[in-house]
């Protein structure tokens, strides 16, 4: 299951991400980032895939990163929804979703009036429970994929069983639709998104993602085998199309044919001060 999502998404991915941005919606752009949530050429494409979002512990506490997923129907938004509530959807074993198990969109996700519903349906049983720590974060991972999957900055309004609810996972209340907090507050400001985990490519690996790092500038290595910190065959370092904001990096790597562990991380501007870099690894095999 996993290494087929990981197959597809590596095709869709590239295709979608190859020589292109990606904007704060986590939807493609073309050359230059778009200023508005409006659809890109590439949205039209077929075998259309979407941003999902997950969490990820790091240095500085949990984090959201994405994954894209190619969706299994016509509706995008409720498809990546779903596969963000589920723990098991995630592609990278490293992401996760913050939301205990057995949520699930009851209906369709909604877009109307300048607001984004969805409505879920909650778990019979009582399962495990969420904590404080991630429970703002994992409402903001529903609402970061909700917004990737249409392209949209509009607030979501999130109802259990067709009705606001006061205590949302224990602690937020939906009474009013909510905003996205501002990415740099709950996203890694470094990510991979093409390859994708587990996927297996040519010698000649092209990497790309989105960062926000300090004067654009983005570190990278290629670790033998799978752990990050293991033998470096290749380092270097690469910018980001803008500095001090989240946009769109690529670089490439040839390698020989084995296994290997890609890590693109920020420079550490206060030689170990301050908090830990933010990073992302991604396991690849090279045929």
């Amino acid at each position: 299951m996993r290494a087929t999502r990981a197959a597809v998404g590596l095709v869709i991915a590239g295709a979608l991400l190859g020589g292109c941005g990606t904007s704060e919606t986590g939807a493609p752009t073309g050359g230059t980032e778009s200023s508005g949530p409006g659809p890109s050429s590439s949205e039209e494409a077929p075998g259309n895939a979407v941003p999902v979002y997950y969490g990820a512990k790091t240095g500085a506490g949990w984090r959201l990163y994405r994954e894209f997923h190619k969706t299994h129907d016509d509706d995008a938004a409720t498809s990546a929804v779903r596969d963000a509530l589920s723990g098991d959807a995630a592609v990278d074993p490293d992401y996760k979703s913050l939301w205990p198990s057995g949520w699930a969109p009851r209906g369709p996700v909604k877009h109307a009036g300048g607001v984004i519903t969805v409505d879920l349906t909650e778990p019979n049983d009582e399962g495990e429970e969420a904590t404080k720590e991630t429970t703002d974060l994992a409402v903001q991972q529903l609402i970061y994929t909700a917004q990737g999957a249409l392209q949209s900055k509009d607030p979501v309004r999130i109802l259990v069983a067709g009705k606001p609810v006061e205590h949302l996972l224990g602690f937020v209340s939906t009474a009013k639709p909510i905003s996205r907090v501002d990415p740099t507050k709950v996203r890694s400001l470094v990510q991979i998104d093409n390859p994708m985990d587990g996927g297996t490519v040519g010698r000649s690996v092209k990497v790309s993602g989105e960062a926000r790092v300090w004067e654009g500038n983005l570190l990278w290595r290629v670790v033998r085998g799978g752990a990050a910190s293991g033998d470096v065959v290749q380092k270097g370092h690469t910018t980001t199309r803008s500095g001090m904001e989240f946009a769109p990096y690529s670089f490439t790597v040839t390698l020989e044919p084995g296994e290997y562990t890609l890590v693109a991380e920020e420079s550490d501007e206060s030689d170990g001060q301050g908090r830990a870099p933010y990073s992302d690894t991604k396991k690849i095999t090279v045929r």
